[in-house]
């Protein structure tokens, strides 16, 4: 029984070290220059403007504006991405930080009730941004220059520096042919639905991903994903007969 049981727990910890090796970010080569360079002339640009309007005895940049540059150069197409998302969630998580941070003495309880209600209301307002948490943490523990700033930490640098990094990545992304935001809108032309009759495999998949940005999915989900529409198409689809036969 033990000899088993010992080459079964192998067997798992073999498998979680495979899953720890990097996988290649199937990504064009051109979308990685392209990120990398938005990523530094936006963080450049943002940071000059705010240093320009607040001047340098001010606090005029925070730090997780470099995060949210990655998003919004690096995955343009995420919705954790989009203008609303950075602009929204930083707002959000400032007026949570500066709040939590006046009426929680103790930093630890602060940082931890401070991140769950960000992230909460951020869900309820559809701007999920992740470096909007560390916004919060930064009200928090940002020393003694943001707390005597208060409430107005939230409008110069954090929603400041957020506008202006938000309408670079508009302006360069759409120089550099991509759409952003990426969502279509209401009155834009959608996707048609495609009949598919081939088989599509993992490889397909990482093959047609190379060709274009970097999605912020698995290729092996995005496998599943297929796989599950498949099915809920085929139940739609089966649905309509069976009414179709019983309307006849």
């Amino acid at each position: 029984m033990t000899q088993p049981r010992t080459t079964s727990r192998l067997a798992s910890l073999r498998l979680i070290l495979a899953r720890l090796w990097p996988h290649p970010l199937p990504v064009a080569r051109k979308q990685m220059i392209l990120a990398s360079l938005g990523a530094g002339l936006g963080l450049m640009i943002t940071s000059l403007t705010s240093h320009w309007l607040l001047g340098a005895v001010n606090l005029w940049f925070v730090a997780p504006m470099g995060a949210s540059a990655v998003l919004l150069f690096g995955l343009p197409n995420s919705p954790l991405a989009q203008p609303w998302s950075i602009v929204g969630g930083n707002l959000v998580a400032g007026v949570i930080g500066v709040t939590t941070a006046l009426f929680v003495p103790h930093p630890a309880l602060a940082c931890g009730i401070a991140a769950c209600l960000a992230i909460v209301v951020m869900f309820q307002l559809r701007c999920l941004h992740p470096p909007s948490g560390a916004v919060a943490l930064t009200a928090i523990l940002g020393g003694n220059g943001v707390q005597q700033m208060g409430y107005h930490f939230i409008l110069t640098p954090v929603l400041l520096n957020s506008v202006c990094l938000a309408l670079l990545a508009i302006v360069f992304n759409n120089l550099a042919g991509r759409r952003y935001p990426h969502p279509l809108a209401a009155t834009e032309a959608k996707p048609q639905p495609v009949a598919i009759d081939v088989p599509i495999t993992r490889d397909d998949l990482h093959q047609a991903l190379e060709s274009g940005q970097l999605l912020d999915i698995d290729e092996d989900d995005l496998q599943q994903l297929l796989q599950r529409a498949e099915e809920i198409a085929v139940r739609r689809q089966l649905g309509q007969t069976q009414q179709f036969r019983r309307a006849s």
